[in-house]
């Protein structure tokens, strides 16, 4: 894959040509940051216990550290991407490093509940903002057909902190303490702020961007529909993935112990899907937006059948690591094509309306078992919600017919 990110045009400093080394250690540099994010996003969910027991307040309470960090997320996204508006993208990623790594320091630092709620809505604002500019940064260093490998291999950071970050992190707030996996991300950022400014590109601000021109993004009905498509289909995901582990142990049978391992699966799988996503979009991106949203509502529809024996279960968990991170490269593609002048905004936001998914995800999976209904239904109901993108991802391609 990385020999096909040779650049064909000038793209950089000066507008001289970027050589293929170049590029790619620019991608590995925002991958870098990529890998700080996702890190922190997942780590804290398996160390609630040691969290609630380090600030003394229960388990419960303590998932309010995780909507703290979505929270921040779906602010920061579309505030930071109209605020920075006009600068040079590169100062804008350093600086959202830089307030990323502070907010990581801070989260180890906090000496209260209340504080480390305030530190982890810090350490969200960055995320989305850093993803939808690092995307259009990417998609900036590589000829026009092969964006959305780049921005595929920004993100693919992401899903290897699912494999590496994530596990490394456990252990260490399992044996130092929780505050240590915040510290091990502050590092990485600050390390991720010297590739950044060693290695990407000092490209030209934009002409003419503004606050007002990102948000002319906002007037386009193919950016909503866009949107839309990752919001509903990627809730069926997070349906399934938020109960993934009394999942494994009630319907598969593994013990707590075997999770991790099974969660190792899903990582593996984030990272393959990432990985082809490039190639899938060569064949049209509505038309692979489409597909993968019927593969995800196929999976999720047999995943609870899967879910009753070991190996199966293992396969279902690795598909459903697989399929929506096909997805998640498009969707960044798709929006930077549609959104004309508010480029930032709208990649930005994909990432807000990915953790609304999360939530609306995890919703819907909670009715479902409050009902009495078993661990079979919240992915029953997350083949429904990607039934619904399917729909409107349908719409904006007569949408888009129309327009021709």
């Amino acid at each position: 894959m990385t020999t096909s990110l040779a650049p064909r045009r000038p793209a950089a400093d000066g507008d001289a040509p970027l050589s293929a080394l170049r590029v790619r250690v620019a991608l590995f540099a925002l991958a870098l940051g990529g890998f700080a994010i996702g890190t922190t996003e997942f780590v804290t969910m398996g160390l609630l216990p040691q969290i609630a027991d380090g600030v003394h307040i229960s388990i419960p309470t303590a998932g309010h550290v995780v909507s703290a960090y979505a929270l921040g997320v779906v602010v920061g996204a579309p505030l930071v991407a109209m605020l920075a508006a006009g600068v040079r993208r590169k100062v804008v990623l350093v600086a959202l490093m830089a307030a990323f790594a502070v907010g990581n320091v801070g989260s180890a630092l906090a000496p209260n509940y209340s504080l480390l709620l305030v530190a982890r809505f810090v350490s969200g604002l960055p995320h989305g903002a850093f993803f939808g500019i690092g995307s259009v940064v990417a998609a900036s260093l590589v000829p026009r057909h092969r964006r959305t490998s780049a921005v595929a291999m920004m993100l693919a950071g992401l899903t290897v902190a699912n494999i590496v970050g994530v596990p490394l992190g456990t252990l260490l707030g399992q044996h130092l303490g929780w505050q240590w996996p915040y510290v091990f991300v502050g590092v990485v950022a600050l390390v991720t702020v010297v590739a950044v400014l060693a290695w990407v590109p000092m490209q030209s601000a934009d002409a003419g961007a503004s606050a007002r021109s990102e948000l002319s993004a906002l007037a386009r009905p193919q950016v909503w529909l866009t949107l839309g498509v990752g919001t509903v289909g990627f809730g069926g995901m997070f349906a399934t993935f938020s109960y993934i582990t009394p999942t494994m142990t009630h319907l598969a049978g593994f013990q707590d112990a075997a999770v991790p391992l099974i969660l190792v699966a899903y990582g593996v799988g984030m990272t393959l899907g990432t990985m082809l996503s490039g190639r899938v979009a060569a064949y049209g991106m509505l038309r692979g937006m489409i597909a993968m949203l019927a593969a995800i509502a196929v999976l999720l529809a047999v995943f609870g059948v899967l879910a009753q024996a070991r190996p199966t279960a293992v396969l279902a968990v690795f598909l459903l690591g697989l399929l929506p991170s096909v997805l998640v490269p498009l969707l960044q593609t798709r929006l930077m094509d549609v959104a004309n002048k508010g480029q930032s905004l709208a990649a930005a936001l994909n990432h807000s309306t990915l953790n609304i998914a999360n939530a609306l995800g995890a919703w819907l999976g909670s009715v479902v078992l409050s009902h009495g209904l078993g661990y079979e239904w919240p992915s029953r109901v997350g083949a429904m919600l990607a039934v619904a993108g399917i729909a409107i991802a349908g719409v904006s391609a007569l949408l888009a017919r129309r327009e021709k």
